[in-house]
């Protein structure tokens, strides 16, 4: 790749030095070899396309600066050759894969012998593009100490603004074999510096600090910007180009990962090696990293409702279960008094059994749902009842054991719950008609159960309730996950996302529930809420729209509104709450409490909805 900076003159002098002198060869006529032959290249291992030309092959002291030491994980180093060709589709870097401790150090100008070879991050079964390595290397330090070739920047100048090229469909979509135009492409630039020396100036935190010492930044201070500081995800089409994931190089027990929130500000000079990692892409694994500047951004509050509305929320809680910290029961007990203003009905996702994790065919929740509860009353809540079907043992997903359901929370003291013959977990709640209104035959029950769209997932929960004499009837769902999907920097193009058609399926059963409540009083008020998996603009909310049936109630928002989850620097709609067309007037919070911040009680924001019916 052509550079952008001169390249350093001392490290020219040290290379054309060692050449002139034999000592990069490491073998006996190593100046004899070099004379009759040119050496390979780091562009020449790179070349112009994902997979390199000379993959496979043996390749002999190849040379270059390290830039970067990995010693954990997939352990190795960078080297970058300053003697930089005249092409940008091409990259200077490449990584060393030593498997061991690495015995370089950032500064050594070495000559590298080894396999060349292309490694994906997490199996060809993941949809990850490769990273091209020389592997089972035979190492010479010729010096250290050398001054690192010039950092690569990386800004909103550099970065093109479409994403990636279609893929080939000749090879099932794949863009492998595609030439790099790196001023064309945002991937196709990121591959073209894969194993360079990179660096970021100061730029916005989209991605909080995960638990894995990860987080996200924009290049592109002014791409889709969410209005508390995060980048939405919008559509296919907009895949947010400024994104890129932050590491750092050194072990956490020698350097403490910076803690960030969305909206805050990554100051300084971030610089390092340009990775392709298994969990989010193109990764600087940085080698300096700038500083957190917080900002100022807070949990919502929603407003609560009048006495007049009826307040309905969903709310995934992440596998909670009676082992958990009472901390975590606490901390959710109070989101729902103090955020969420006390719904007079919860709609709890992954609610687990009363073990937990351990596979012993328990499937009651009694405990888990009576400890949280409480927590709720402690926290100056309502004492709310609760209302669910257990699930068969192993066969709704999930945490192998846990039995993750849906349940239903209301208070008593503003809402009443109609109990109708509950059901089990293998029987379908109907509908039917009573006193010319429609009423379901399983209340509490569960929506088509044995349908095959709900095998190894959560089957929907309805019930039917009651206020100031009005009925309502809430659907709670988790559609299937996004489990198995590929990347959006997958190697193929556009990424195949096959957990689609299952929630597809799933949307069509729900939607074809609510059009029987509909056929029989078209008047009828209908929520159908829960962790659906998808977004707002995705072909599973369409699906649950259809005929009119339903309206994702989101889209009521601002679009810098629209997210409850954030995903690799993405903040999108996943939790949704849909409305029947008898709830004309409403307000909806999508009320922003976990996804944006580093410490979480979940990795979902709940969401509320306030009407009269």
């Amino acid at each position: 790749m052509r550079s952008s900076h001169p390249r350093s003159a001392a490290v020219a002098a040290l290379v054309a030095s060692a050449l002139a002198t034999g000592l990069l060869a490491g073998t006996a006529g190593a100046a004899e070899g070099a004379a009759s032959a040119d050496p390979t290249r780091i562009h020449d291992i790179q070349g112009t396309t994902r997979i390199s030309p000379l993959v496979g092959k043996q390749v002999t002291d190849v040379e270059g600066v390290v830039t970067g030491v990995r010693t954990y994980g997939s352990r190795g180093f960078w080297i970058q050759d300053p003697d930089t060709d005249d092409n940008e589709a091409t990259s200077e870097g490449v990584f060393v894969f030593t498997s061991t401790v690495p015995t370089v150090a950032v500064g050594d100008a070495v000559k590298v012998s080894g396999l060349v070879g292309e490694y994906v991050p997490g199996g060809a079964s993941s949809g990850n593009q490769s990273v091209t390595q020389i592997s089972k290397p035979v190492v010479t330090v010729v010096s250290s100490g050398n001054a690192l070739p010039e950092a690569t920047a990386v800004n909103e100048y550099t970065v093109p603004a479409e994403y990636a090229p279609a893929g080939d469909p000749a090879a099932a979509g794949s863009i492998n074999g595609l030439t790099l135009e790196p001023a064309r492409y945002a991937l196709d630039y990121y591959e073209a510096l894969e194993g360079m020396n990179v660096k970021i100036g100061t730029s916005r935190v989209v991605g909080a600090t995960d638990p894995y010492a990860e987080l996200w930044v924009t290049v592109k201070g002014w791409e889709n910007t969410a209005k508390r500081g995060g980048t939405l995800y919008g559509s296919y089409e907009s895949q947010n180009t400024g994104r890129l994931q932050i590491q750092q190089l050194a072990p956490l027990a020698q350097q403490p990962f910076p803690v960030a929130n969305v909206g805050d500000k990554l100051v300084g000079v971030t610089e390092g090696p340009m990775d392709f990692n298994q969990f989010g892409g193109y990764t600087l694994v940085a080698r300096t990293l700038g500083t957190v500047k917080a900002g100022t951004l807070a949990p919502e509050k929603t407003k609560a409702q009048a006495a007049n509305e009826l307040a309905v929320a969903t709310y995934n809680v992440e596998n909670l279960d009676p082992s958990d910290p009472q901390e975590k029961f606490d901390n959710l007990a109070k989101a729902v008094v103090e955020n969420l203003a006390s719904p007079d009905v919860v709609a709890l996702e992954e609610i687990q059994d009363d073990n937990g994790a351990k596979n012993d065919g328990t499937v009651s929740a009694e405990a888990t749902l009576t400890k949280f509860t409480a927590a709720i009353v402690a926290a100056g809540g309502p004492a709310y009842q609760w209302r669910t079907v257990n699930p068969e043992n192993n066969k709704d997903g999930g945490e192998p054991g846990g039995n993750i359901r849906q349940v239903f929370l209301f208070n008593p003291a503003r809402v009443s719950f109609t109990e109708r013959a509950p059901g089990d977990a293998a029987t379908a709640t109907g509908v039917t008609t009573e006193n010319g209104k429609a009423a379901l035959t399983h209340s509490p029950g569960r929506v088509d159960p044995a349908n095959p769209a709900w095998a190894d997932s959560r089957k929907p929960l309805a019930g039917e309730f009651v206020f100031r004499g009005k009925t309502v009837f809430v659907i709670a769902n988790h559609f299937g996950s996004k489990g198995g999907d590929e990347g959006l920097a997958s190697v193929h193009q556009p990424p195949v996302r096959s957990s689609e058609a299952k929630r597809l399926l799933q949307a069509q059963a729900v939607n074809g529930f609510v059009k029987e409540i509909l056929a029989v009083d078209k008047k009828a008020a209908v929520l159908a809420l829960g962790d659906i998996n998808d977004f707002e603009f995705s072909g599973t909310t369409q699906a649950l729209e259809d005929g009119g049936a339903l309206y994702a109630a989101v889209k009521s928002l601002p679009k810098a509104e629209r997210y409850s989850y954030v995903y690799q620097g993405n903040a999108q709609v996943l939790d949704q709450i849909l409305t029947s067309p008898s709830i004309k007037q409403f307000t909806y919070d999508s009320v922003h409490i976990n996804a944006e911040f580093s410490a979480q009680n979940s990795d979902h924001d709940p969401q509320v909805v306030r009407f009269r019916p």
